[in-house]
């Protein structure tokens, strides 16, 4: 089954290589992000077993609810009132419903999710957030909420995903004339304008909960104008197969949208985010990453291989490093020394085998890399050249750049637009089976007013 994610240039690239830079790429350590939360003092969540729904059996507690509130307020690094936490709770509920549906679904079918999966799962929304390796889990334990709470909504949409996928696979039968179909519509398209979206999706499966999700929506809003990261909001609430990757969406072309969001998306600037959105099935929150002209999108792309140093402890004081920290960086002085060319660099990169980090981390564009620094090294090193110790507080990184060159990355490819049918089918399934597993559950609300 292809990757359901659409987008195949990547541009985060230095969160994706190295956590936070320091030497061949000054920063300052006391830059790392911080994941804040409110003091203990301060938080006005109670931690109760009282019971707020029983799910085909399954039992769901007010703490449930409350640690997962605690989660949100621990992942956008915000304070929340308790009026806001109010206005969480009738959603986090109903998330929390869904969520013990699908695992019940999942293990129907005997599906299980691998510890390691979701530790992969976890590194990814880190990245993603720019927050270095195990600060999620830390920050967790720090304010007194369980690992577990993240590992069971982790490990619901990892089942989820494959459970549907598997579903899917059985039934699939994309065919080249449907993929040329869509090709020869894209082609004439060519001029027009598509968008490259993140989305926050509140589902109203009954109309009855309308005002409970548009309120939710709005406190989502809130959240995000007070500097709340999209990306951890989506992960975090977002209700479709896109939430682990942050809501994104990659590229869409207008007729791919939703009339209202499509003509909401015209108008927006980019990294506006917009107000709630009324949708078949039910809210939407878009984010406006980038927009560009369908099939012009001239830029500079690299390709490039990577060898990781990993440190036993992280780097706290670059001037007094430890010993095996001062070895590291022996070892990748004496690559920089003897490596000539990609190859060579693959292979010592393999040697080290560190796990963490991507040896061939795909295609690149240049343009989209920050910090500038880093941007710049990428644009004028000499081909096949690696790089000098690029040190971050979790190891040191040597980067040999293997190709550069201008290329239409607003091309549409057969495998695009297959992997964009996968991702509609899928989504589509998603829905459909969460209407069939409600319809036949047994679901006991016994707190009616949460």
């Amino acid at each position: 089954m292809p990757n359901l994610h659409r987008d195949r240039i990547r541009t985060g690239l230095l969160a994706l290589l190295l956590a936070a830079p320091l030497g061949g790429v000054p920063v300052c350590l006391a830059a790392t992000p911080a994941v804040s939360a409110r003091p203990a003092a301060e938080r006005p969540l109670p931690d109760t077993s009282r019971i707020a729904a029983v799910v085909n059996g399954d039992v769901i507690s007010d703490a449930d609810i409350a640690n997962r509130a605690r989660l949100f307020a621990i992942s956008t690094g915000l304070p929340m009132s308790q009026d806001v936490i109010d206005h969480l709770k009738p959603q986090i509920l109903r998330q929390l419903i869904d969520e013990r549906l699908r695992v019940q679904e999942a293990q129907r079918r005997k599906i299980v999710i691998q510890d390691a999966q979701i530790a992969d799962a976890i590194k990814a929304i880190e990245t993603r957030n720019n927050m270095p390796a195990g600060a999620l889990r830390a920050k967790l334990a720090s304010d007194g909420v369980s690992n577990r709470t993240l590992i069971d909504q982790i490990r619901a949409q990892l089942a989820w995903t494959q459970m549907l996928r598997e579903v899917v696979g059985e039934k699939m039968n994309i065919t080249e004339a449907e993929v040329a179909e869509q090709q020869k519509l894209a082609a004439a398209q060519t001029g027009q304008m598509e968008y490259r979206l993140g989305e926050i999706f509140i589902p109203v499966d009954d109309p009855n909960n309308t005002a409970d999700a548009q309120r939710f929506a709005e406190t989502v809003i809130s959240e995000l104008h007070a500097g709340a990261p999209f990306a951890m909001v989506a992960a975090q609430f977002s209700q479709t197969q896109t939430a682990l990757e942050g809501g994104e969406l990659g590229w869409e072309k207008t007729n791919q949208l939703d009339p209202a969001i499509a003509r909401l998306v015209a108008e927006m600037p980019v990294g506006a985010v917009s107000n709630p959105v009324r949708v078949p099935g039910g809210i939407s929150i878009v984010n406006l990453q980038a927009k560009r002209e369908i099939g012009h999108d001239m830029a500079t792309v690299a390709t490039m291989r990577q060898a990781f140093f990993p440190f036993t402890a992280p780097l706290v004081d670059p001037q007094n490093p430890t010993e095996q920290q001062r070895q590291a960086l022996a070892k990748a002085k004496s690559v920089i020394a003897s490596v000539n060319g990609c190859e060579q660099m693959e292979a010592v990169a393999k040697a080290n085998n560190a796990a963490n980090r991507p040896i061939d981390p795909g295609e690149i564009r240049v343009e989209g890399v920050n910090p500038p620094a880093f941007r710049t090294l990428l644009e004028t090193i000499p081909l096949g050249k690696p790089t000098e110790p690029l040190i971050s507080r979790d190891g040191i990184a040597v980067i040999t750049v293997c190709s550069r060159e201008q290329k239409n990355v607003g091309e549409i490819t057969a495998q695009d637009i297959h992997n964009r049918l996968v991702s509609e089918r899928v989504e589509n399934l998603s829905r459909q089976t969460m209407r069939d597993l409600h319809r036949r559950a047994t679901i006991d609300l016994r707190d009616r007013g949460v």
